[in-house]
């Protein structure tokens, strides 16, 4: 509601008064698909796979553990930390590379006219480094890959994703 918003807003002035910041991602798309379609590639070890991952598990489920794997040296695990049902999902990174360890992914999906407005969002870097770029670039050319998926069921090679 109104209060948990303001409050937010405040705690974020506050923190910023003390130099306490984190940088984020964020990417903005449109996808002519169903709201269920998008979640499902967002959400399902399946949908994952044909777009980001080599090999993942899990549910979209508070608590679920996701597995993201892919390779031998990135073999990742996220928690579930916020799920609203075929609108919103975001997992806390518990074990991965260093700069992404306890940053939060997510997405919300919103229908508006037809059309699913996605917001992705990659939140609480704590420096602005060179693999924070990188890790920008990559979430647009991956979510690119995601938007053909569910549009036109094309699915580019794990090979070729980055």
């Amino acid at each position: 509601g109104w209060c948990e918003r303001t409050g937010s807003q405040i705690m974020a002035t506050f923190l910023l008064d003390f130099r306490i910041v984190m940088f984020d991602i964020h990417h903005n798309f449109i996808a002519k698909v169903s709201l269920e379609k998008v979640f499902h590639a967002f959400c399902t070890p399946q949908g994952l796979d044909l777009w980001w991952t080599l090999q993942s598990a899990g549910k979209p489920e508070i608590g679920n553990i996701y597995t993201f794997f892919f390779g031998p040296e990135y073999d990742w695990r996220a928690e579930v930390i916020h799920v609203v049902p075929v609108n919103e999902l975001t997992w806390k990174m518990v074990k991965t590379m260093g700069d992404w360890k306890n940053t939060s992914v997510g997405f919300e999906l919103v229908e508006k006219e037809g059309n699913i407005h996605v917001h992705f969002f990659h939140l609480g870097w704590g420096e602005a480094t060179e693999h924070l770029g990188i890790t920008t670039y990559c979430w647009g050319q991956l979510l690119h890959g995601l938007k053909m998926y569910v549009e036109d069921d094309i699915v580019i090679p794990h090979a070729q994703r980055n």
